[in-house]
C-alpha cells in the first residue's frame, strides 16, 4: 500500500470483497404503543449491540422515543438484511419483554412487541453525517416532534 492512502475506516475488506454498507433501519412497536422508558432504551440498545456482533455488524448509531427505534448498522455483503432484521427484533423483543414484564403488559399483549413491518433506507442517498445527526437528534421525550426521513435528502 501506499504510504500517500489513508483507508477510510467504514471501508472494510475481506478475502474476496472491499465493501461499505450501511442501513438505517426504523423498528416500531406493535398498535405504536408508548412502550420505551429511557432505562429500557439504554437496554435496547445493549442488546441490539450484541445481535449485531453476532452477525459481524457493527451498530453505529441507536436511538429511539417512546414508540420507535432508530439504528445505524454497518454490515458485511454477506449478510442478508432480512435476517438480521429478524434477529434484532426477535432477540430484542424477547428479552425486553421478559426483563420488563410488568412495564410491557400493561401497553402490549398476545406476545407481540415490534410490528411486524420495519424501515430499512440504504444511505447512498444521504451522507453519513447527516444520518448520525438525523438519529441524534431524535427526541426521547414524549410529544416531541420527529423529523421525517424524506427530509434528509433536502438538507
Amino acid at each position: 500500500m501506499s504510504p500517500r492512502w489513508n483507508p477510510d475506516p467504514d471501508v472494510r475488506t475481506g478475502r474476496h470483497v472491499v465493501h461499505n454498507l450501511h442501513v438505517h433501519l426504523v423498528f416500531v412497536t406493535k398498535y405504536r404503543r408508548d412502550v420505551f422508558t429511557d432505562a429500557m432504551l439504554d437496554r435496547c440498545e445493549e442488546i441490539m449491540r450484541g445481535v449485531c456482533e453476532d452477525f459481524e455488524a457493527e451498530l453505529k448509531q441507536f436511538n429511539g422515543e417512546d414508540d420507535h427505534v432508530h439504528l445505524l448498522v454497518h454490515y458485511p455483503p454477506k449478510v442478508q438484511l432480512s435476517k438480521l432484521v429478524n434477529s434484532l427484533k426477535g432477540v430484542s423483543a424477547r428479552l425486553l419483554r421478559k426483563e420488563y414484564n410488568a412495564h410491557v403488559r400493561r401497553y402490549l399483549w398476545g406476545g407481540h412487541f415490534w410490528s411486524g413491518s420495519y424501515f430499512a433506507g440504504s444511505c447512498g442517498g444521504a451522507p453519513l453525517t447527516v444520518v448520525r445527526q438525523y438519529i441524534e437528534n431524535q427526541q426521547r421525550s414524549p410529544g416531541s416532534e420527529a423529523m421525517h426521513y424524506r427530509e434528509l435528502t433536502a438538507e
